[in-house]
């Protein structure tokens, strides 16, 4: 059974990973809860490691914010500022939505930054092979990350499995041509937007494979609500309410003012959430006929967002496309017995894994209901098919964000029948992340 947040938390550093730090004169040490001064050291690292500049909001309402994270940190006693961590790494259990509308336990990593003083010194495979060391000791199926550079995480065996759409879009030549919903758009405050955000999200979340659930803090980031917000004035909030006057959805978005041709500023939708078709048409109708704006923004979004499908000239979408969540399967029974699959077949998987996690001969048996069961395999397991493949192609195929004869076609997996496996392993909808974490 895996745990909760609060065993992780409190479990202690991975002793193979401290053992090797140990070697390198550093000290890896778990923050404690309600030591703001260490985390206010360890704030100023991880900023500095993302080229942030150092904050300077409460400290001790930043660290109730993070109070959902596991914060790890290594120390150089031997540095001139041996309180302030030359690594950083952060990681909570969360929930991944997986094809099919459930969810999953997942290890949630974020915050991992080396100084640039210690790089090239194993820090960061230490951390991160000790983290998934313990994640899979706890019985989490998958690990997952949202990543700066990304060709980083592959070494461990994760995968990007979820790639986020950015739009600008040309509101000179849209015309809508989607549908017209009874309800109505209103503006409301951005705090009544951050409470109404929150119970959307997690309403809508298990629509969408990839989208994990959002830690507290979030709503009030893309709000602006937060202490510390900047330009957060600028930022307006609105709700969808049906003819029943049920709020279905809601943006928030803001402007930026074109000196040189007012008519034709700049809006940047921050986020959109909506419970169904029509909240989400009238949201998206509303941004794309904003008076004064010649040019929309927004990122995040889905690679097959249906707004394509609503505007009179596809050409005014300009859609570039890129990386964004990345996982990485623990647990292969565990994992793939959580999903629905596109087809009815059995599926030999012989998965490499050079930590050792997933390793194995795996038989996937899926039944017409399209749920499925793991076991391991012996002999040829009566498979209709047998793919061969390493962890990182499995984690990346796990979402249904990439298709199995893509990645046989690419040379990244040996599979007999690559139409075959694709059809049994797919799934009908892209997945989706919608927010950074």
């Amino acid at each position: 059974m895996a745990p909760d947040n609060r065993t992780h938390l409190t479990a202690p550093p991975d002793p193979r990973a401290v053992e090797a730090l140990a070697a390198r004169g550093c000290e890896l040490r778990v923050l404690p809860g309600d030591d703001t001064p260490a985390f206010t050291a360890w704030r100023r690292a991880m900023a500095r490691g993302f080229l942030e500049p150092q904050p300077s909001d409460d400290e001790d309402a930043a660290r109730e914010r993070a109070a959902y994270r596991r914060l790890t940190g290594v120390y150089d006693p031997t540095a001139p500022v041996p309180q302030e961590p030359v690594a950083t790494f952060a990681s909570w259990v969360g929930e991944l939505t997986v094809p099919g509308g459930t969810a999953i336990p997942a290890c949630a990593i974020s915050a991992v930054t080396v100084a640039p003083t210690h790089r090239r010194r194993g820090m960061l495979r230490a951390l991160m092979e000790g983290e998934l060391r313990l994640a899979a000791g706890q019985g989490l199926p998958i690990a997952a990350l949202t990543v700066s550079e990304s060709t980083i995480y592959g070494r461990f065996g994760f995968a990007s499995a979820v790639a986020a759409a950015t739009w600008t879009l040309d509101l000179t030549r849209v015309a809508w041509t989607g549908p017209v919903p009874d309800g109505r758009v209103d503006f409301i405050t951005r705090e009544r937007w951050v409470q109404l955000a929150a119970s959307l999200h997690e309403r809508a979340r298990l629509r969408d494979a990839g989208e994990l659930r959002m830690p507290r803090g979030h709503m009030d980031r893309f709000a602006g609500t937060h202490p510390g917000a900047k330009d957060a004035g600028g930022r307006r909030a609105v709700q969808y309410a049906d003819a029943a006057g049920e709020v279905r959805g809601v943006a928030v978005y803001s402007t930026a003012q074109n000196d040189d041709d007012f008519a034709n500023s700049t809006a940047h939708l921050h986020y959109l959430v909506a419970l169904d078709r029509d909240a989400y048409a009238a949201l998206w109708r509303f941004l794309v006929e904003l008076d004064l704006i010649g040019q929309l923004k927004a990122g995040e979004l889905s690679v097959d967002e249906p707004l394509l499908w609503m505007i009179g000239d596809q050409r005014a979408a300009r859609v570039t496309v890129t990386d964004h969540e990345y996982v990485r399967i623990l647990d292969v029974p565990a994992a793939l017995g959580a999903r629905r699959y596109g087809a009815p077949g059995r599926l030999l998987l012989e998965v490499d894994d050079p930590l050792g996690h997933a390793a194995g001969r795996w038989l996937l048996e899926v039944g017409e209901d399209g749920a499925g069961a793991v076991s391991e395999a012996s002999g040829g397991a009566g498979a209709d098919t047998t793919v061969r493949l390493g962890v990182t192609d499995l984690s990346a195929a796990y979402l249904g964000g990439v298709s199995l004869a893509t990645l046989a076609d690419a040379g990244r997996v040996d599979a007999d029948d690559p139409e075959l496996a694709a059809r049994l392993f797919g799934w009908h909808r892209a997945p989706r992340l919608s927010y950074w974490y």
